[in-house]
């Protein structure tokens, strides 16, 4: 690993040396002893090994009697077949260099302040802690979880990038709301205007229509007024005619009532000459009526 060219990248040399001493296993800085790999890459001796047990369940560790066999496991990092003799990962070189580095880093970060508070551990791996994303469930979990566990065959990356990115998905998002939130005002305070103009144009056009209607109302009362003396008019000339001829016809009935009355008593006379006297006189009345 050539360590002195990625500090000559530009930005923060602290940064560029913190990626470089990041096991591709707990996604966390090496933790000595660091061995390294016939194919040039680093791991944690714990790490190693517990890939290399994962790989090889049926092998003997230093703590039973020592395998005759060794046994192999892929590099991480590059695929890389690694062959392991009967001392296991324990056989490996440490690289020196990069535990130097690691102190010496460490050392120079000693004298910045460290953020504190609680780190959330793993449910399944209670002394791990949650140090890696798993981008293909989407959900935070240790680098142990993908070794051994449920995220063995998932794509993962370091919590701290997928914080940082999410981070600032957020912050676009937020940006783009307060945006769409600034338009969307915007449409409000027109439609709020549109609001109060439609209301004082129809509160105008109210009272306009108002004043025309009261004005047809007074030239239809006015109308109403006439009609209705002209009909009262005509039903009281209407009345006299048919009052004046009830009197009239009360008056022929009348005296015709009284000439019946008299010609039947004239029936009864008894003399033919009074009665052709009075005879006469009665049908000529009759006639006459």
């Amino acid at each position: 690993m050539d360590y002195k060219s990625s500090l000559i990248q530009d930005g923060n040399p602290m940064e560029n040396l913190e990626k470089q001493l990041i096991c591709p296993i707990c996604l966390e800085m090496f933790t000595k002893p660091v061995v390294i790999l016939p194919c040039q890459h680093n791991l944690c001796r714990k790490c190693a090994n517990d890939i290399f047990q994962a790989a090889n369940p049926f092998w003997t560790n230093r703590v039973g009697s020592v395998s005759m066999s060794g046994g192999r496991f892929r590099c991480p990092s590059c695929r890389h077949e690694v062959i392991m003799d009967r001392h296991g990962v324990y056989g490996l070189q440490r690289n020196l260099l990069v535990e130097n580095i690691i102190d010496i880093y460490k050392q120079e970060c000693s004298s910045r302040p460290l953020q504190k508070g609680n780190h959330p551990m793993c449910k399944e791996h209670e002394d791990e802690k949650i140090n890696i994303y798993c981008l293909t469930c989407e959900m935070p979990t240790c680098s142990m979880c993908k070794v051994f566990g449920a995220h063995k065959a998932c794509e993962v990356a370091p919590l701290q990038s997928v914080f940082q990115g999410q981070k600032t998905e957020l912050s676009n998002c937020i940006s783009m709301l307060v945006a769409g939130n600034d338009r969307v005002q915007t449409i409000i305070t027109q439609l709020e205007d549109s609001c109060r103009v439609t209301k004082d144009n129809s509160h105008q056009v109210k009272e306009e229509l108002s004043q025309k209607f009261d004005v047809l109302y007074a030239i239809l009362d006015e109308k109403k007024s006439e009609l209705l003396q002209r009909i009262t008019r005509e039903q009281e000339e209407k009345l006299s005619f048919i009052e004046a001829l009830i009197q009239q016809y009360r008056e022929q009935l009348d005296k015709s009532t009284k000439l019946v009355e008299t010609a039947i008593q004239s029936l009864d006379e008894p003399g033919g000459a009074i009665f052709l006297l009075s005879a006469k006189q009665l049908i000529k009345r009759s006639v006459s009526l």
